[in-house]
């Protein structure tokens, strides 16, 4: 079975992220080993494509991406529940005093 995303073909999860997104993931993450230089240029890059319209929603849809694939593959990650706290504890504020 063939995966398209647009009118471009997926090959691998790195292909489908990049058409998903439409930049590609070494732009948001960097190469492994890249020098102070470089990374500076790419996160300057990076402003310039997230300062421009078509990529207003970018970190929503990365945001949404990432949820959804949280869900699919670690659904018990997304299963928070709260803790109780100890009898006789009480938080305090900064200076000390009992809330």
């Amino acid at each position: 079975m063939r995966t398209y995303v647009g009118h471009q073909q997926a090959v691998s999860a790195e292909d489908f992220v990049e058409l998903a997104l439409g930049t590609p993931v070494e732009l948001w993450l960097g190469p492994e080993g890249e020098t102070d230089e470089e990374r500076a240029a790419r996160l300057d890059a990076a402003r310039d494509i997230l300062a421009h319209p078509e990529y207003r929603n970018l970190p929503d849809d990365v945001a949404r991406i990432a949820a959804e694939v949280i869900e699919a593959y670690a659904p018990e990650l997304f299963n928070v529940v709260p803790l109780a706290r100890p009898a006789g504890r009480r938080r305090t504020s900064r200076k000390g005093a009992a809330a």
